[in-house]
This record gives C-alpha cells, sequence and structure tokens, in this order.
C-alpha cells in the first residue's frame, strides 16, 4: 500500500476552480472519479492523516499511487466529465448501479419503412421509441396483444416481412385483423406510419382524446345502422381500455415524472425508481450496490440520475423528477437535466399530496428490494473471501489471488483454434475484460504449444503497456497520458484448463518474459486435480472447498466462452462468400449487390455494366467483382433429403 504523502501535490500547485480529478494505482488504472466545485479545498481532505478517513476512503487513498485533475469552467461540465470518466475507466471504489437482469422495453422502430412494435433489450438505437422499462417481458406481450386490434402495426421481423412481400400474402396476424399487412400492399407505407405513430401517442398516455373520439364514431355508427361497424369499435374500446387497467392511475394531473427512492445500511444500497407517464406507472426499475465510497443519500440520488439519464435525450427525461434528498449542487444537476431533455426540468422532494404517498411506496419497494438483496448475499461476501484465501493457502500464494485470468483453447478436429481469457476479479467475473485469442504461431492441433503462444502474446502485451505508461513514481507524470489499454494490469494468478503439461509451457512462458510475480496453475477436468508448476503430483483440494467450486467456476467460464467464439469462427468461415476475396469491397457494398440482384447467382450472371448500375461501384470494383465469381469454385447444389431430388435455386434467390 502507498503512502499519501508520496504523491501528494506540492502546495499551491492544484488550482482553486471547479474540476474533475481521477486517483490511479501503480498500474496506472483508475480506481476513483470525482468532481468539485473546488479542487483544493476537496483534494486536501484526502491528505489528511489516514487514521481521520473514512475506512472506505482510507482504503482508496492507500491504494492509489497517484492524482491527477481536469479544470473546468461551471459545476455542469463537471458532473458531465465525471460521468463521462466513470463510464471510461469504471473506477473500482466509485458506486457504480449494477443490475443483475437487462429490463425489457416495449419499442417502436420509427427508423424503418414499415415501424415494428416489438420486445427490445439492451443498448437504445436511434430512430427507436421506447416504452418502459418493465419487469417482465410477458407484460409487453398482454398489452401489445390487446392493442394490436385497434393499432395494426406490424409486428413481424425483417426476415419474415420479406418472405411474405415476395409471396404476396400476409401472414396469419394479417388474416385475423391484428396487423394490416404492409407486406401485401393492403396499407401505404404513410397510412402504416400513421397507426404506428397513433400507437406511440397513445402509449406516451394521450389516452383519454383516442377513446372519446371512437366513442363518438361508434355512436355515429349506430345511428346510421352500421351495427357491425359500431361493435367492432365497441370492442376495440374494450380492448384499449383493458390495456389502460393494467397500469392503474396514480396521479390525477397527467403528471409526466420518475419518483427515485434509496434504502441503504452501511455496505450496501438499493435504489428504486417509477416511471410514471400520463399519471399512470409506466415502468419500474431497481439496482443494488456496495458502498465501496463514503457517500450518503443525496449521494447516492446524484449517481443514480447520473445512470438514468447519463445516455438519454429528450422526452426520455421527465418534466419533474422527484427525490427523497437533493444532490449538493442540486442547481448543476438540474441544469444538466434540463440541458438532456431540452427543455426544464423540475428536480424537488415531494412534500405532500398523492405525489408524496407515492414516493413512500417507491422507499418501500426500495426498502424490500435491499432485504431481499440482503438475504440473497448474505453469506456471498464471506464464501467469497473464504474461496480466495484457500486458493492461497493451497497454492502457498502470500495473500490471496485478488484478480484471477483463466485460458482454455478450443478447435474442432484440429480447425479453428482459438484460445479464451477470462477475468474474475474478488471472486466475480468482469466480463469487459474477457478477451479471445486466434492461434497464429502455427496450424493444426497442439494445445500446449497454443497455450504458450497465448500466454507470450498476453504477457508481452502487459509488458509493452507498461513500458508505453511508465510507472508513477513521487510527482513524475508520464508522457503518454492516455487511457491505459486491454492488457495492462497483471493477474495474481493465471488459471489453465489442463493438466501438468498446459501448466509447464504457460510457466515456461512467463519465464522467457521474466516475469516471476505471477503464480500459475491449472486444473485438469478428469479428477479436478490443481496442477502446479515443477510439482510431479497434484494439489487435491476437499471437494466441498470454496476454493475448489471458485476455481471450477472460473475454468468452465473460459471453457465456455472459448467454444463460443470457436463456433462463431467456424459457422463465419461456413458462410464465406466469393465476394469476401474481392479487395476493397466491404460489408455495406457487399450487401448494396445482393439486395440489387436478389442473389449471388443472378450476380454472377450479370454484366460488368450491370453490376457498374448498383450506387458505389466504380468500374474497377465491378470488374473486381466479375473475375472473383467467375473463378469461384460452383456452390454444391442442395439436396432434398427425403428424396434425394437436386433443389435447384429460382431467380428470387430462394430455394425452392
Amino acid at each position: 500500500m502507498a503512502d499519501p504523502s508520496s504523491y501528494r501535490p506540492k502546495p499551491g500547485q492544484i488550482p482553486d476552480s471547479p474540476g474533475v480529478y481521477k486517483f490511479r494505482d501503480e498500474h496506472r488504472r483508475v480506481i476513483y472519479v470525482g468532481k468539485a466545485k473546488s479542487l483544493r479545498q476537496r483534494l486536501a481532505n484526502y491528505f489528511q492523516d489516514v487514521a481521520n478517513l473514512h475506512p472506505r476512503t482510507a482504503t482508496m487513498v492507500t491504494t492509489a499511487a497517484s492524482v491527477e485533475w481536469t479544470v473546468v469552467s461551471t459545476e455542469v461540465e463537471a458532473l458531465q466529465l465525471e460521468y463521462s470518466w466513470i463510464k471510461e475507466f469504471d473506477p473500482r471504489f466509485n458506486v457504480k448501479y449494477r443490475d443483475d437482469k437487462s429490463y425489457p422495453y416495449l419499442a417502436v422502430t420509427l427508423n424503418e419503412d414499415f415501424p415494428r412494435v416489438q420486445v427490445m433489450r439492451g443498448a437504445k438505437r436511434k430512430g427507436v421509441r421506447y416504452f418502459g422499462p418493465y419487469g417482465h417481458a410477458w407484460a409487453i406481450r398482454e398489452t401489445v396483444d390487446l392493442m394490436l386490434r385497434v393499432f395494426p402495426v406490424r409486428t413481424c421481423s425483417a426476415g419474415v416481412l420479406r418472405n411474405h412481400q415476395q409471396k404476396g400474402r400476409p401472414c396469419l396476424l394479417g388474416y385475423i385483423g391484428k396487423c394490416s399487412a404492409p407486406c401485401v400492399g393492403r396499407v401505404t407505407p404513410e397510412e402504416h406510419r400513421e397507426l404506428a405513430e397513433e400507437f406511440c401517442d397513445f402509449m406516451a398516455g394521450r389516452t383519454g382524446t383516442y377513446i372519446r373520439r371512437l366513442e363518438k364514431q361508434m355512436m355515429a355508427a349506430a345511428e346510421e345502422m352500421e351495427y357491425e361497424r359500431a361493435a367492432r369499435l365497441r370492442d376495440d374500446i374494450g380492448a384499449l381500455k383493458r390495456a389502460l387497467e393494467k397500469n392503474a392511475v396514480v396521479l390525477a394531473d397527467a403528471t409526466d415524472a420518475d419518483l427515485i427512492a434509496v434504502a441503504e445500511d452501511e455496505l450496501e444500497a438499493a435504489v428504486q425508481i417509477f416511471h410514471v407517464r400520463g399519471g399512470r406507472v409506466r415502468g419500474q426499475r431497481g439496482w443494488v450496490t456496495d458502498k465501496v465510497e463514503a457517500v450518503d443519500i443525496a449521494g447516492l440520488v446524484e449517481h443514480a440520475l447520473q445512470q438514468l439519464y447519463g445516455e438519454e435525450r429528450g422526452d426520455a427525461v421527465p418534466k419533474e423528477v422527484l427525490v427523497p434528498a437533493l444532490p449538493e449542487d442540486s442547481d448543476a444537476v438540474g441544469l444538466w437535466l434540463s440541458g438532456r431533455r431540452g427543455s426544464n426540468v423540475s428536480l424537488r422532494i415531494p412534500q405532500r399530496g398523492d405525489k408524496k404517498d407515492l414516493m413512500e411506496t417507491v422507499q418501500r419497494n426500495a426498502q424490500q428490494a435491499l432485504a431481499l438483496h440482503k438475504t440473497k448475499r448474505a453469506s456471498d461476501l464471506t464464501t467469497r473471501s473464504r474461496a480466495l484465501e484457500e486458493i492461497a493457502e493451497a497454492l502457498g500464494l502470500d495473500s490471496a489471488p485478488l484478480r484471477i485470468e483463466c485460458f482454455d483453447i478450443s478447435h474442432l478436429q484440429g480447425e479453428d483454434v482459438v484460445a479464451s481469457m477470462v477475468v474474475f476479479e474478488d471472486g466475480l467475473a468482469r466480463k469487459s475484460e474477457y478477451r479471445r485469442f486466434q492461434i497464429k504461431g502455427f496450424e493444426g492441433q497442439d494445445d500446449v504449444r497454443s497455450m504458450h503462444e497465448v500466454i507470450s502474446r498476453r504477457f508481452k502485451r502487459y509488458l509493452a503497456e507498461k513500458d508505453r505508461t511508465g510507472e508513477w513514481i513521487g510527482d513524475d507524470t508520464p508522457e503518454d497520458d492516455s487511457k491505459p489499454k486491454r492488457f495492462a494490469y497483471p493477474p495474481q494468478l493465471v488459471v489453465v484448463d489442463g493438466g501438468q503439461p498446459q501448466v509447464a509451457a504457460a510457466q515456461r512462458a512467463l519465464d522467457e518474459l521474466g516475469i516471476d510475480d505471477v503464480a500459475v496453475c491449472g486444473l485438469a477436468k478428469r479428477l479436478e486435480e490443481v496442477w502446479l508448476p515443477h510439482d510431479d503430483d497434484p494439489v487435491v483440494l476437499p471437494r466441498s472447498s470454496e476454493g475448489l467450486y471458485l476455481l471450477q467456476r472460473v475454468r468452465d467460464t473460459a471453457h465456455d466462452f472459448a467454444i463460443r467464439y470457436q463456433r462463431s469462427k467456424r459457422a463465419k468461415r461456413i458462410r464465406t462468400s466469393p465476394l469476401d476475396a474481392v479487395p476493397g469491397l466491404g460489408e455495406t457494398r457487399k450487401q448494396a449487390l445482393i439486395k440489387h440482384f436478389g442473389s449471388v447467382k443472378r450476380l454472377k450472371q450479370a454484366t460488368i455494366e450491370q453490376i457498374c448500375e448498383v450506387p458505389g461501384m466504380g468500374r474497377k470494383t465491378a470488374e473486381s467483382v466479375a473475375v472473383a465469381l467467375a473463378q469461384a469454385a460452383p456452390a454444391a447444389p442442395a439436396v432434398n433429403t427425403a428424396t434425394g431430388e437436386i433443389i435447384e435455386e429460382n431467380d428470387g434467390g430462394s430455394r425452392t
């Protein structure tokens, strides 16, 4: 551990202005990011007597080896830069809200010619309208099923849409009236887009006007004795009302707001968010985090706001955000939220009425989430600590291996030989640092030689990165101040999937590079024996050992990751096209060629002049395409395995 006085800036070096600072460890990894109205006053707090600091803060400053800062003009800029750095560097001592699941959204793809309604997870895409998040995907599908009766918007995939466009007949939903069948031209693209926009308006909370309009149409149809149309409108109104009943009115004034509540104890905190749109709860989500830094409720709220709205724009940021405590720089946070929305955002604590009552409900949800989380993880921290201690004792290590890297080799009968590297820190998988390798040094199957190559390549990159960035010593600053790259941080323990030969190969690779502070072991599948370099007998851990269980989990994770990569590489090789051999022909122009001609067979029959008609295709590239297709071996014909009949390819490029 470092002495904070060894890297304390000299008096007068730190400016008395707003800014963002970051602490780095001895390997140049950013371990903490913070912001301050006055950098001088804030950083001075870290360099007092360590005994007077909060235990978590003391751990951070003794782990760090340097501190640096960036001056900004305003507190809003500081807030934005702090969020950007936390997202970029993922500092271990910053509070980060991580969830164990990806919440589903109801999405409308307005960026397509025929917008599609579907369930989406993961990162948000440009040109897609999102509603939610929802707790379960089935809740979205129930709502959509009710609303398709009134808004028959496309729900099929792009492949299904193209298939029915070629067939000239709609799918089952088109026949039963739950799709307007744009694939066969029952509605124009403009009419279908209008349906999709009405669907979005209804989901956004503008429901009363639309239902009243349908009721007027129903009454008019009844007066004109169009009873079938009136009955259909009546059923449509009933379907919409049933969809609305799934989200009860909680705020009578049709408020658009997010309510955030926090429950905490000394070690952890849970955050719950209710998304209210049009006075109805449209979605709910939550996180639980370890309190790795000294932070109060206001600080937790600020971190939650950054997590929620750091990537959002426009209407995704509501007009009103209700919180249990205002952040320290509430004015700056409010300006930041308003800038992301594009209009004023009210950030406040509800004091009375329905909003205060609803906030109490959100608070109860946060408390229940924290209690449930603690029940599930009551022994988790203890178990992980015991597992790491058992590994250290069994392998004769000086300390618990806080960072473990595991390597595995995968191939199929000597082809597509690949390797995987997975990383576990503090006994937990760190997926962002998983890496994949292709074996380049030789052809064929040789797991021992492959392991030597992979370990050598991984640690050569570590040494190169260490030489590039240098080490922080006192007040000296490396000339290259860029972010450390992917292989910059060494593990305390390398685990290989295999027995004595693989372990010997890994140790030989480290010895050749002069690395003597990284331990190596192997875990053999047959008897789950742990092998150490230069030992003729394995280390046998008890079957009930938490250390063995952790090593097995690390090994199995590396094995699965390698197999997935090997399979994807093999599938890509099988799907290769003659167009792949054309130099300078990228994926966009390949797709343009196939779209223009319909299939590789028809493209092969085209003249150079016809190929030049495709947008973006010059004559030289067209000639290269024609030559590549002419030289390509003919594909083996498809055969119907039941009849033995050869299946010919039709002009449209599909199989018949």
